[in-house]
């Protein structure tokens, strides 16, 4: 279901808690909100649409990917951009990292472990961002 986008920044600021297997709607709620927001969003976290759980989705092409409870690691190359964010006024600036990794759990509640790189990464880094309560 297609969820409104929170401009909270009172919630947007707030940690995420881990998502469990009873959170599954959240992931389908991402997913249809993005889906309808893909004119000028490319990914989104939970707390986006007022859910303060650790999941986000990450358009991939094509392709929107739902990542639970991501972890990044192994960064590298950092570089510093400005970004614009769905749920807030204007661009920041922000430092990002070139490639990274990510061990999280996929839709089927699978875990993974992939290495992103470029646009998609950065993508990535901006959600993660959202769940550990960073405004962006």
């Amino acid at each position: 279901m297609e969820r409104a986008i929170n401009r909270d920044q009172l919630l947007l600021s707030q940690p995420a808690v881990a998502a469990t297997r009873a959170d599954q709607q959240v992931v389908t709620d991402l997913l249809d909100t993005l889906a309808a927001n893909s004119d000028r969003c490319v990914g989104m976290a939970a707390n986006m649409i007022g859910v303060n759980k650790n999941v986000i989705v990450v358009r991939m092409g094509p392709v929107a990917v739902p990542m639970i409870n991501p972890r990044l690691t192994h960064l590298h190359g950092p570089f510093t951009t400005k970004e614009g964010c769905l749920s807030l006024d204007g661009e920041r600036e922000t430092v990002r990292y070139q490639s990274l990794d990510v061990d999280y759990l996929d839709a089927q509640w699978r875990p993974q472990h992939q290495h992103f790189s470029g646009w998609v990464a950065q993508i990535i880094q901006h959600e993660v961002d959202h769940t550990q309560g960073r405004l962006i």
